[in-house]
């Protein structure tokens, strides 16, 4: 186990380079797909052993949706495994798991399984895995945007009640506290729609590994890079 000195409290990650991996190999994008839910459960395990308490991955987006037909049923098909499996797994070692994103979009069984595993695993504390699932960031700011412009129409809110703590209580991420840093790996340098919003202080790494091969010597190092980061917020 590697200690970490001052580990964030959330890290969030974008998980690229799934299907990048399988080219390399000469494999079908499928095979870089499992190999990267194999490579959930290692960071899982690496960001509970540091100390970290929250961890948010980005496993669909709502762009996603736009990929051909037979690899988003190849992914939804691997999700209802790992929804079944790896992940029930993961809550029996403490983890709390929550999906954030737009379940609608999603296939009812897919649905009623996520439900499941967050209220099984709703009183566990060793760590938070937040799944981003049909997730968009422009999306949901937008959908907090209209609730509280219902509330505002109602009567129950007027337009000088609104600040930044009542828009951050309209996110999906409403529960869990900001990321204190996001990795993204596979060597691009964009945040891809990813909590725009929350990740306005965030520190940022990127790393030219594909998630596949990421592991928790790669992930560690990056937490040991950021316990030496002064983070500012803004002040001198």
């Amino acid at each position: 186990m590697t200690e970490v000195k001052n580990p964030p409290r959330h890290v969030a990650i974008i998980m690229d380079g799934n299907g990048r991996w399988a080219q390399k190999k000469g494999l079908p994008r499928s095979m870089g797909h499992k190999k990267g839910a194999e490579a959930v459960k290692k960071i899982v395990e690496a960001a509970g052993e540091a100390g970290v308490k929250f961890l948010t991955l980005y496993a669909f987006s709502t762009e996603n949706w736009n990929r051909p037909e037979d690899e988003v049923k190849t992914l939804m098909d691997l999700l209802r495994q790992y929804l079944k499996s790896q992940l029930r797994e993961l809550q029996e070692k403490g983890v709390r798991i929550l999906f954030i994103g737009e379940r609608d979009m999603l296939d009812k069984d897919i649905i009623q399984a996520m439900n499941s595993l967050e209220k099984e695993t709703a009183d566990n504390d060793k760590i938070t895995l937040c799944i981003a699932l049909s997730y968009g960031s422009r999306q949901e700011i937008v959908s907090a945007a209209k609730k509280i412009a219902a509330l505002a129409k109602r009567g129950d809110i007027a337009p000088e009640d609104i600040d930044i703590k009542m828009f951050s209580d309209m996110l999906y991420t409403s529960t869990i506290p900001d990321p204190d840093l996001l990795i993204r790996t596979s060597g691009e340098q964009r945040i891809s729609n990813y909590l725009l919003w929350q990740i306005a202080y965030a520190e940022l790494a990127f790393t030219n590994v594909l998630w596949p091969d990421f592991g928790k010597e790669e992930f560690n190092e990056i937490l040991q890079n950021y316990s030496l980061r002064e983070r500012r917020y803004g002040k001198v």
